[in-house]
């Protein structure tokens, strides 16, 4: 019975680490396609790298697009930040969940993240997809999948150049 009390022990310990927190507050400031500042309830901002996607940067082809339709989605509007982890620059990497832009009132149910992918404005982060759900990982890679095959936004370029490796080369 002591080993069945140190499992659950184990496992309910685990299943906290790993639950998302939710960030309540206004966008103020959007850098580029995949982040954004949120100003909270306390009036403390905070840097939210959009989890899931990575988009153009903003001397990329389509980098300004990118922003201009984060800025439309988001900028002035309250979001929920669902996440559980910061990168190493200490930004929170989040789901960033917002009313349709149709209806203001209406629940937070528009993912600003698989919104930018389904226009073709971000690429699908694989490299991280596990920090994604495994349905969220999907929908994001099917989202990107559809775009290509659209040819929506970045896609109608013939061979557009993800941002990891456009940074990598101005690096260089």
């Amino acid at each position: 019975m002591q080993a069945g009390h140190l499992v659950f022990a184990f496992l309910l310990l685990a299943s906290i680490a790993t639950r998302a927190e939710t960030l309540v507050g206004t966008v103020v400031g959007v850098a580029d396609g995949d982040t954004v500042t949120v100003l909270d309830a306390d009036h403390q901002q905070h840097k939210i790298r959009i989890g899931g996607v990575d988009s153009p940067e903003k001397a990329q082809p389509y980098g300004q697009r990118s922003k201009q339709s984060m800025s439309a989605l988001v900028f002035g509007k309250e979001v929920d930040v669902q996440w559980n982890k910061r990168d190493r620059y200490r930004r929170i990497v989040g789901k960033v969940m917002v009313a349709p832009s149709d209806c203001p009132t209406c629940p937070k149910t528009l993912d600003a993240g698989l919104a930018q992918v389904t226009m073709g404005l971000a690429w699908w982060y694989e490299k991280y997809a596990k920090d994604q759900s495994a349905e969220d990982a999907g929908r994001y890679e099917f989202a990107e999948h559809e775009a290509r095959a659209k040819r929506a936004g970045l896609w109608a370029d013939a061979s557009p150049i993800p941002p990891w490796d456009w940074r990598k080369a101005q690096r260089r």
